[in-house]
């Protein structure tokens, strides 16, 4: 992962200021920065959006296409994650990126592993036989911290995007199944995101910990706990992260910061969302491939 080299003073600055809840940029401890979100910005995909959380920069694009069911879920669709960290740090260049594309990866699997998080039924079209694939696609074009909680707010944003057209399962005299697919590009079905997680990351710094923290945070902080939350505070998982280690005291008081800010950042998220599907067609596109 991109990191800065900060000297001991500039440590302990920061430090510093994290114990009495004012951060270098002026933020309290449970503060995110300001976060830019539009969806629908590349046209070839089912669903996209991109992310920008001051320097760190992401790009997400969902494309459905059909597939066969996994025989341990033969009702069911499911959802593939690929992650290309082409970000312009020196340090995500070849081996380095490919861990932590592979890390991001395996994250976003155990996030939305949850049985609830995304009605994988309604992406069945013929138990055993044909389902929905959502292939999600994550870019990191730039890494300024944080970037955890912004894939999974720009995954989301994708998913809530996401249009997937309307098919009909014909059957001729013969028992011979045929698969009609609309030529409707309005008659589609959209996902419900109300039980997609979102992720929050508590790095732990001195004696407190922060959300959304710097690149200059990060390095500041040997322990970090991503916690996946709801849009209604419940805790689907935890993960830590770094070399140091998080006595149970401190575990406890990041996971009910981590539903507290969870929540929140949710209800904001929504508020976006609504507002820009709300002005339909009419919307000026101001992001990438706008």
């Amino acid at each position: 992962m991109a990191s800065v080299v900060l000297s001991e003073a500039e440590k302990l600055y920061i430090v510093h200021g994290v114990q009495e809840d004012l951060r270098v940029d002026g933020r309290g401890c449970e503060d995110y920065r300001c976060a830019e979100v539009e969806t629908d910005v590349v046209s070839n995909t089912s669903g996209s959006a991109r992310v920008k959380l001051v320097e760190t920069d992401i790009l997400v694009g969902i494309k459905a296409e059909m597939g066969t069911p996994k025989l341990e879920k033969p009702d069911e669709g499911y959802l593939e994650f690929f992650v290309d960290c082409s970000s312009n740090s020196p340090e995500l260049e070849g081996r380095g990126g490919e861990e932590l594309g592979t890390d991001i990866a395996n994250t976003l699997y155990r996030v939305f592993s949850c049985e609830n998080s995304v009605d994988l039924k309604s992406l069945c079209i013929n138990p055993k036989e044909h389902c929905w694939v959502l292939y999600v696609d994550v870019l990191l074009l730039e890494c300024g911290g944080n970037i955890f909680d912004a894939i999974s707010i720009a995954v989301k944003a994708a998913l809530f995007n996401t249009r997937i057209p309307k098919v009909r399962v014909l059957e001729d005299e013969e028992g011979t199944k045929e698969i009609e697919l609309s030529d409707d590009p309005y008659d589609c079905i959209r996902l419900s995101v109300d039980e997609v997680p979102c992720i929050v990351t508590l790095s732990k710094i001195g004696y407190r910990h922060v959300v959304d923290a710097t690149l200059q945070e990060e390095a500041c902080s040997l322990a970090s706990l991503l916690i996946s939350v709801t849009s209604k505070g419940a805790i689907t998982s935890m993960k830590k992260v770094g070399k140091g280690s998080l006595d149970p005291e401190s575990i406890f008081e990041m996971m009910e910061t981590g539903q507290r800010v969870g929540k929140s950042l949710h209800i904001a998220l929504q508020k976006i969302l609504d507002e820009e599907e709300s002005l339909g067609t009419s919307r000026s596109k101001v992001g990438f491939l706008g």
